[in-house]
């Protein structure tokens, strides 16, 4: 497919380029990192529209066949080889699947056997996509990496995506902020109907793809019987705040706070949620509501800090989420050291040890850390729940 420079259709896609920038382009070349799916297929195309000297590479992380035998990450390999003929771009695969055993399963691993329940895509994010494979990216002679991730880069600050609902930033915050110089986000400025759209204009065969879910190397299978071929669960107890047995549970590390199916525990009232564990008895501990006080704490503590933007003051006020996709909230961070304490204006639900708090400043990320900490729930405090909570 020829791709020749057509202003209109980039405008109509919110880039605006004149003809004697799409020529410099053309002396630069961007390795995009292409996942067989729609959004990196999109952030290809968008970057060939601009003139780039574009490359496709296909990153192998894991290696396992599903339950037909057949291995996922090569028929994901075969929709890229598709699209990148398509758009008469070079493409190739590299295998990071040590890199991503060494680097980011392990540690998740570790966590689990912990009892914690921590979220791989940051520590991939900033440990295989923008750092190994950004590292072989200019070993490649590529100006920029380019990936389909929803956000986007002003002046190598990280900023929000247009689609909220997308945004991809608290994945994001780990990275060293020194590499966003050198990273496109082409789709960051696109609601996701419009990435479909494009997708669908050009006939690439991505376009009604299904979108990926879950964590990247177990998708759509039983999370529980996924994590019980490497970790070795111990059989305990579900208890209710009062200690009181309620069932058996099949390990610590199955179960998140704020969990509440897969417990198999009835009864009349309320349903039950994860409101905390102990893990020195080998107890989850359960309570009825899904807005129970054990639920609910008004800070936390978070170490493993990585600052995008440097604070220019020991204390300061921002917004920050303590999941994907949660709602940022307004929050007030003082700077301990190596560390920080974070105190939300409203208590925040669900709160977990070795999960991300992330911090904004209006569209801009600042950057976050790993939750050390979680400040005494209201239960524990023996206080009322205020009106206004955050769920």
């Amino acid at each position: 497919m020829h791709l020749s420079y057509e202003p209109e259709l980039l405008k109509e896609y919110g880039v605006n380029l004149s003809y004697e920038d799409y020529l410099k382009n053309g002396e630069k070349t961007v390795v995009v990192g292409m996942s067989g799916g729609v959004d990196s297929s999109v952030a290809a195309l968008l970057c060939k529209l601009q003139g780039f000297r574009v490359i496709g590479i296909f990153m192998k992380n894991w290696e396992e066949t599903n339950s037909e035998g057949v291995c996922t990450s090569e028929k994901d390999y075969q929709d890229v080889i598709k699209v990148c003929e398509k758009l008469e771009i070079p493409y190739y695969s590299v295998n990071f699947v040590k890199e991503y055993w060494d680097g980011v399963f392990t540690e998740f691993l570790n966590d689990y056997r912990s009892g914690h329940t921590p979220n791989p895509d940051i520590l991939c994010n900033r440990e295989i996509k923008f750092k190994v494979f950004y590292e072989r990216s200019k070993l490649l002679g590529a100006h920029y990496l380019a990936t389909g991730h929803y956000c986007q880069v002003e002046e190598g600050q990280l900023k929000n995506a247009v689609d909220k609902n997308k945004d991809q930033t608290y994945f994001l915050y780990a990275v060293q902020k020194e590499v966003f110089k050198d990273v496109l986000f082409p789709i960051g400025h696109l609601p996701k109907p419009k990435v479909r759209e494009l997708a669908g204009r050009f006939d690439l065969v991505t376009s009604t793809k299904k979108d990926s879910t879950g964590i990247c190397f177990i998708g759509e299978r039983n999370f529980k019987e996924f994590l019980s071929q490497y970790i070795e669960s111990v059989k305990g107890h579900f208890v209710d705040l009062k200690g009181h047995i309620l069932g058996t549970h099949d390990g610590t590390c199955f179960y998140t706070l704020g969990q509440r199916k897969g417990m198999g525990i009835g009864g009349p009232g309320e349903a039950w949620f994860v409101v905390g564990k102990n893990l020195d008895k080998n107890e989850v501990i359960l309570a009825q509501g899904q807005d129970h006080r054990a639920l609910y704490a008004d800070g936390l503590k978070a170490s493993d800090l990585n600052w995008l933007k440097t604070p220019s003051q020991e204390t300061f006020r921002c917004e920050a989420r303590i999941r994907y996709r949660q709602p940022v909230e307004p929050c007030t961070v003082a700077i301990k050291g190596e560390s920080v304490e974070v105190f939300f204006d409203r208590p925040q639900r669900a709160m977990t040890q070795r999960q991300s708090v992330v911090f904004y400043e209006g569209d801009h990320c600042l950057g976050g850390g790993i939750i050390s900490e979680v400040f005494p729930n209201y239960h524990e405090l023996n206080k009322d729940l205020p009106n206004v909570v955050s769920v």
